[in-house]
């Protein structure tokens, strides 16, 4: 097939939602009617394909972005199911970055939920048209316009409804295709593999009709010729609806909703069919840019076979001791036993094997072009965010946003056996989570790791001794904190030594001032005469740099402060950039211990979802936490509490929210803000 033709029947899709609004069961469907899989698998019984992980199939949840290809109606669709809970984020943030396209899955009673938008932001931010699919329309409370109206007001998105359903709770029994005006029907005796077009229930007809109205007036309002066709009255064909749809799709102005029920395997071909009739191809999206590495100029690659090679490391996974490195393709071509040049890290090494992932399955190929989303074996140092290319044509590609850990936990081997694997262990886990992070602390000999929340770092210590077979004990999760000063102040630091034989002076003076919170920190030059040569100035800053990563009070990291290099001293001969850059970090210091240092700690938005009877329990629980409640809204019999709390507060909520709550309350959290202390450390 010629590669533009090739191209066109290709798409690369992630499903992005909040944690069970049912993405996996919606993932585990679409295998199963593309003939992907032979059988349905379920999140619930552990036999879900998409969730292979052991740890994945005993808590019913997906913590790694797994990879699948599937064939419907001649495209081939390269498919991400992702993570919902906040603890993986990173897994959404790399997915979404080598993705076209997406298909945003809400539960229809919960709506829009606090990590759909982070979900829904990470994709705006990198400019990926969505659609949306209204699940779980059997269950108890949905409802599928309250979904619309959260869309709206939340995501300030513009959802065009391309379905309505047909009933809902028990009483779903399909969905009314507003483009043919006719009703799909689901069989059940066929697992939803055979469905029927019947004719639209006279009750629901003018619903439909409505609905069909609207649709065609949103679509019209942004094509002239469209609304020209409208306003006369005149027919208006499915195509044409579909072309500007489409387009309107891709230029991210509108989000087609459809609706179903999953679990109960209805909506799912009508979804494949908009997937391919309204999410982009390759060729779709703009040409991928990066730049030079050495000159720094700006360059691009067009979706082609034919330019240079420009690909994406946007994962790293270890498979039984061996390390695959999953990657798009932008442009190019690679095959197996090529020599790929790592433009980030500046080296060259040899591609032995290349598959086509399916979940934990491989597919093994001879090449693979612009497009393809693959995983890569022999590339040793490669890590997340590496841009491989072509060494005669080199292009360095953006990196993938890392988040900041928040939370540790001191890990010590069990026997002298585990302390020998455990280090070389902890480093293979850390090339696969950018958001994983440790380190042997000086005074206390632990080994010290941080994540992103108790689940996660949960899940890595687990996988220590499944995965890897080292037995660690994990002591309680501490929270990481940050420091920072509270008032102006001015510092001086004076250097001068001898060193082995060689004399070395300088004097820095700093001032140091706090800033807003979340505003990082700032270094600026504001030396008014020749106090301090130009030649010194970036070891001076280099100073500041090194004395910002460790606080006066505790050793934290210095946030949201700006310090100024106002003066110094500088004598001929004898000041060097050795001295000036131990200089600086003595100034830093002395300001910081006249500036009033304080101690900040992570702070999270938490949003509980609790039955009315039970809401006065979960507000006196908040209360005992220190919680600021910020705001309570009824959802028909569910309460919604959003709060900000301290995550040291937030330790074991789950367990307390469910004997709380009989079990019945849902919770989620994610990070807010950096802020004061809530209470002394050491303080109940």
């Amino acid at each position: 097939m010629p590669a533009p033709s090739r191209l066109k029947k290709i798409r690369n899709i992630g499903i992005i939602a909040h944690i069970d609004a049912g993405k996996t069961t919606v993932s585990e469907r679409i295998l199963y009617y593309t003939g992907r899989s032979y059988k349905i698998g379920e999140v619930h019984e552990g036999t879900a394909v998409m969730d292979w992980m052991e740890q994945e199939q005993e808590r019913g949840i997906t913590i790694t972005s797994a990879v699948t290809t599937c064939e419907w109606k001649g495209h081939q669709i390269q498919l991400i199911d992702t993570p919902g809970h906040v603890d993986f984020t990173i897994e959404v943030e790399r997915s979404l970055r080598v993705l076209d396209g997406v298909v945003a899955v809400f539960c229809a009673v919960g709506g829009v939920e606090p990590q759909s938008e982070t979900v829904w932001h990470q994709a705006d931010k990198y400019g990926v048209p969505k659609i949306a699919f209204v699940n779980k329309m059997d269950r108890i409370g949905a409802d599928f316009h309250q979904v619309l109206e959260q869309m709206k007001e939340k995501l300030q998105a513009n959802p065009v409804p391309v379905q309505i359903p047909v009933g809902s709770e028990s009483d779903f029994r399909g969905v009314v295709d507003l483009l043919t005006m006719q009703q799909i029907v689901w069989k059940d005796e066929t697992l939803g593999a055979e469905f029927i077009h019947v004719p639209i229930d006279d009750a629901l007809m003018d619903q439909a009709l409505e609905a069909r109205e609207q649709l065609v007036s949103q679509v019209a309002e942004w094509d002239d010729e469209l609304m020209e066709k409208y306003l006369e009255g005149a027919e208006i064909t499915i195509p044409e609806i579909q072309m500007v749809l489409r387009r309107l799709t891709l230029e991210l102005k509108v989000v087609p909703v459809l609706c179903g029920a999953a679990l109960r395997n209805k909506g799912i071909q009508p979804l494949l069919d908009a997937v391919v009739d309204y999410l982009p191809c390759p060729l779709d999206v703009p040409p991928v840019r990066g730049i030079d590495p050495v000159t720094k100029a700006p360059l691009e690659r067009l979706t082609s076979d034919e330019e240079p090679l420009a690909a994406l490391a946007f994962k790293i996974f270890m498979d039984q001791g061996r390390k695959l490195t999953y990657t798009r393709i932008y442009s190019g071509k690679m095959r197996a036993g090529d020599v790929i040049y790592n433009a980030r890290q500046g080296t060259r090494e040899k591609l032995s094997r290349i598959f086509r992932m399916h979940a934990n399955k491989r597919e093994r190929l001879e090449e693979a072009g612009a497009g393809a989303i693959v995983a890569l074996m022999g590339l040793k140092s490669a890590s997340t965010g590496d841009t491989l290319c072509d060494e005669k044509h080199p292009i360095l590609l953006e990196a993938i946003d890392v988040y900041e850990p928040v939370i540790s936990v001191a890990v010590e081997p069990k026997t002298r056996g585990d302390q020998e694997k455990l280090m070389d262990s902890l480093q293979k886990l850390a090339e696969e989570d950018p958001t994983f992070r440790f380190y042997e602390d000086q005074d206390t000999g632990q080994i010290v790791i941080r994540g992103m929340g108790e689940l996660h770092l949960e899940i890595l210590v687990t996988r220590l001794q499944r995965d890897y077979g080292v037995g660690v004990n994990a002591g309680k999760p501490q929270v990481v904190y940050r420091e920072t000063v509270q008032q102006p102040a001015l510092g001086r630091g004076v250097f001068d030594r001898d060193i082995g034989g060689t004399k070395h002076f300088a004097v820095v003076e700093v001032h140091v001032e706090p800033r807003e919170r979340g505003k990082g920190n700032r270094i600026v030059h504001r030396v008014r005469d020749a106090s301090i040569p130009e030649e010194f100035l970036a070891a001076v800053e280099q100073g500041v740099s090194d004395a910002l990563t460790s606080g006066e009070l505790m050793g934290y990291p210095v946030v949201d402060v700006e310090v100024s290099i106002v003066g110094g001293e500088h004598r001929e001969g004898a000041s060097t950039e050795l001295a000036y850059r131990v200089a600086a970090t003595m100034a830093f210091r002395d300001a910081c211990q006249k500036a009033q240092p304080t101690l900040l700690e992570p702070y999270m938005a938490v949003e509980v979802l609790v039955p009315e009877e039970f809401l006065g329990e979960v507000i006196g629980d908040l209360n005992l936490r220190k919680a600021r409640i910020e705001g309570i809204t009824a959802k028909k019999a569910i309460q919604v509490v959003d709060a900000t709390v301290a995550l040291s507060k937030m330790f074991g909520y789950s367990t307390a929210l469910r004997s709380a709550t009989q079990g019945r309350a849902t919770f989620t959290m994610q990070f807010a803000r950096y802020d004061v202390l809530c209470e002394p450390l050491g303080g109940k």
